[in-house]
C-alpha cells in the first residue's frame, strides 16, 4: 500500500513560502494553509486529505498529470482547483501565484455523505476539475482562510462548520460516492444475528425484552421487529419460546433436574408455563419427554 503524505509535508515535493497555516489552531478534519509560489514542475505523492486550491493572485498557464492524462488551462484570481484524496499527481506552471490550499479529512467526508445519503460509504472520489468557477466554494474557501488568519472564539467549531458546508457542496456537484456492499436492508446482518444467539444463550434464564433484543443491535423495537422476522421467518417472541423450549427439552434429556428447576433455568415463569409450551409445540409433557 502507498503511504499518503499529510498536506504540512507539502511543501517538501512543492516548495514555497508559506503565508498562513492552521496547523496549530486545534481544528479537526479541516485544514488550511496558503503559499507563494514561482513556477515549479513538480510530481505530488498522494495525500490523506481532499484538497482544494483557490487561486488569489498571479496568472498562470497551468498543467497536470492525474491518472495519466494531462490537463491545461490558464489559471487566475477567483479559479479554483480539486485533487482528489490519495491521488497521485504531477503539477506544472510558469508563473508566480498565490494560493489558498483548503483540506478536508477522509473521515469528515465519508461521515457528511452517510448521514446525507443514509448508506455505509466505502469510497469518495472527487472530479478531476483543474479550473473552475465556483462562487460558493471561494466564499467558503476564504471564510476559513480568515479564521486562519484572526482566529477568535470557537475558531475549531467555526472552522468545522465550514468543513460541513464545503463537503455537502462537493458532494452534491464534484464528487462521485461509492457505497458499501451490504446485506439487504430488510433482513440482520450476519454479525447482528451472532450478537443475537450470543445474548440469547446467556440470558435465556431471565426474562428477555424485545427492547434489549433490538438494543443489542442498534435497531429500534419496530425496525428490529421487522428485520427479526424476515431473517427468522418468525417474531422474536416465538423465537424465543422456541430457544426456551429447545433448551428444556436437551436439559430433560441430559439431566436429572427437577422439571421445576429447569423451567426456571430456561425462562419460563413457572412448571405449568413450560408444560403449555411443550404441549402446543411438541404435543408432549415435558414429564413424557424425559419418559
Amino acid at each position: 500500500m502507498v503511504d499518503l503524505i499529510e498536506p504540512e509535508e507539502l511543501p517538501i515535493w512543492v516548495p514555497g513560502e508559506v503565508l498562513t497555516a492552521s496547523d496549530d489552531l486545534g481544528w479537526l478534519d479541516v485544514g488550511q494553509r496558503s503559499y507563494r509560489y514561482s513556477g515549479l514542475d513538480v510530481p505530488i505523492p498522494p495525500m490523506n486529505h481532499y484538497m482544494i486550491v483557490r487561486y488569489f493572485e498571479g496568472q498562470t498557464p497551468m498543467d497536470r498529470l492525474v491518472e495519466s492524462r494531462w490537463k491545461r488551462t490558464t489559471c487566475v484570481p477567483g479559479h479554483i482547483s480539486l485533487l482528489n484524496r490519495a491521488q497521485p499527481s504531477h503539477w506544472h506552471w510558469t508563473q508566480r501565484i498565490n494560493v489558498s490550499h483548503v483540506y478536508l479529512s477522509e473521515s469528515l467526508m465519508s461521515r457528511v455523505a452517510q448521514d446525507v445519503l443514509g448508506r455505509s460509504i466505502s469510497e469518495i472520489c472527487l472530479h478531476d476539475v483543474l479550473n473552475a468557477e465556483d462562487p460558493v466554494i471561494t466564499s467558503i474557501s476564504d471564510a476559513i482562510l480568515g479564521e486562519t488568519r484572526n482566529s477568535a472564539i470557537g475558531g475549531p467549531a467555526y472552522a468545522e462548520a465550514l468543513g460541513l458546508q464545503l463537503s455537502i457542496h462537493l458532494l452534491r456537484n464534484y464528487a462521485d460516492v461509492k457505497f458499501k456492499e451490504t446485506v439487504s436492508q430488510s433482513r440482520l446482518s450476519r454479525h447482528q444475528r451472532c450478537a443475537l444467539t450470543e445474548y440469547i444463550h446467556g440470558n435465556l434464564q431471565h426474562q428477555i425484552s424485545i427492547a434489549q433484543l433490538s438494543a443489542v443491535v442498534g435497531l429500534g423495537v419496530w425496525t428490529f421487529c421487522r428485520r427479526f422476522k424476515e431473517s427468522y421467518g418468525m417474531t422474536p417472541c416465538a423465537y424465543l419460546l422456541e430457544k426456551r423450549i429447545e433448551q428444556a427439552r436437551m436439559m430433560l434429556l441430559d439431566s436429572s433436574k427437577p422439571i421445576k428447576a429447569i423451567a426456571s433455568e430456561c425462562g419460563f415463569s413457572d412448571q405449568a408455563h413450560m408444560t403449555r409450551a411443550f404441549r402446543r409445540k411438541l404435543n408432549l409433557t415435558p414429564g413424557q419427554i424425559r419418559g
